[in-house]
């Protein structure tokens, strides 16, 4: 479970990342795109590891 909860982590760095990726020349027309996917990264990761901790905790 454990690598679990890591991998979780790792989508969110990683949609950080997304956010923060300086797009420029050819790529700068995707930089919208990539923000989206960035913000639905973190939320999606986020809201998961919030219900699996929270689902641990009452003990379910």
């Amino acid at each position: 479970m454990d690598r679990f909860i890591l991998l979780m982590l790792a989508g969110i760095i990683a949609g950080f990342t997304l956010v923060n990726a300086p797009l420029t020349g050819f790529f700068a027309g995707i930089a919208p795109v990539t923000d989206v996917i960035g913000v639905l990264a973190i939320l999606v990761f986020s809201l998961y590891l919030i219900y699996k901790g929270i689902k641990d905790i009452i003990g379910r």
